[in-house]
């Protein structure tokens, strides 16, 4: 039984966390919910208790044992380090320390084992990085992958709770022919898509993009593997979707692909060349697993290979990953 403190509780992904380790019957003596100042008292419902929330501060963590940070990066630049002098083991869901270098980067189906390597802070990856990852690494130990493209859809809800409204009420504005406002993304999300997620760099790819290459090549142990990003904006409420090409040393047949998926771990394989036979946004809402589909050779490319990824962003993208990696601490 641990201490346990959630920064960020009133988050999008905060309140994941609290249903997910319910579920999973996370072992948990005391519960601290964090937040800002404009969020304290607030209640919020675990395993049947009504717990208040309180200030996040740098004294919020005497006593807590571990940590999930879901703040932003902001929030984990200021506070972590407090934590972890009170003598609190942090699993950091922002940006702030994935590329550090002395700061382990986990997926637990890839690496558990960097989990232990930690000086007081674990990073969770970023969503996007994380689904794909899952499906690359398998075939990576098969076949060795080279190049990877990839093209992601994702949804309002990586821009956290206040994407998922601007979704909602922009879609209802448009029904009642009223004026749509944009605040939360850099254009109209309703009926729109746009290529922009998170700040454009000077080499032309935005900072997702760069996360994507990046934080891949950290997980998988992979510095050489060539990547290439492009992250789009799509009207869907919840779960990210990709279409992956990979170009690997051994030539992978989508059959040989589906049978190295089927055994690997958190992986579903839906693949059937029928309408409905393939991943979706909607199907895997709330799910913790990552599924694959589409999956077909590229006539283009003696050695490619073409599939479509999708997984609930909030859950195996934020919350449940980082609840693995508590998983994987307590488990030694």
């Amino acid at each position: 039984m641990k201490n346990v403190a959630i920064a960020g509780a009133t988050g999008a992904v905060g309140r994941e966390f609290l249903k997910l380790m319910e579920a999973r019957d996370f072992p948990i003596n005391n519960l601290k919910l964090l937040a800002s100042e404009r969020s304290v008292g607030k209640k919020l419902e675990f395993c049947g208790e009504q717990i208040a929330v309180e200030e996040l501060t740098p004294k919020s963590f005497q006593g807590v044992d571990l940590a999930f940070f879901s703040a932003g990066k902001g929030r984990s630049r200021e506070f972590v380090r407090h934590a972890v002098d009170a003598g609190t083991v942090v699993i950091d869901n922002s940006s702030a320390f994935r590329m550090d270098p002395d700061v382990p980067l986990v997926v637990p189906e890839i690496n558990p084992h960097m989990a232990f390597k930690h000086n007081g802070i674990i990073a969770n990856p970023n969503c996007s990085t994380i689904q794909m990852v899952v499906a690359l690494n398998p075939l990576h130990k098969a076949a060795t992958i080279n190049r990877v493209v990839v093209s992601t859809y994702q949804s309002a809800s990586g821009a956290g709770a206040k994407g998922m409204r601007e979704l909602l009420k922009q879609t209802q504005a448009w029904v009642n022919n009223e004026p749509l406002e944009v605040s939360a993304f850099p254009a109209q999300i309703a009926f729109n898509l746009f290529p922009h997620v998170d700040v454009f760099l000077k080499n032309g790819y935005t900072r997702e993009e760069m996360k994507m290459v990046n934080e891949t090549r950290k997980i998988m142990d992979a510095p050489e593997m060539g990547i290439s990003a492009t992250c789009v904006r799509v009207p869907v409420l919840r779960a990210h979707s990709e279409a992956v090409w990979i170009e690997t040393e051994r030539k992978l047949t989508p059959q040989e692909a589906r049978e190295i998926l089927e055994k690997a771990p958190g992986i579903v394989v839906k693949d059937e060349p029928v309408a409905g036979g393939y991943p979706m946004p909607w199907d895997v809402d709330e799910t913790v697993e990552t599924y694959v589909g589409r999956i077909r050779e590229d006539f283009s490319h003696p050695r490619g290979l073409a599939f479509w990824v999708v997984a609930d962003q909030l859950y195996k993208g934020a919350a449940l990953n980082s609840i693995q990696i508590a998983e994987v601490l307590a488990a030694g």
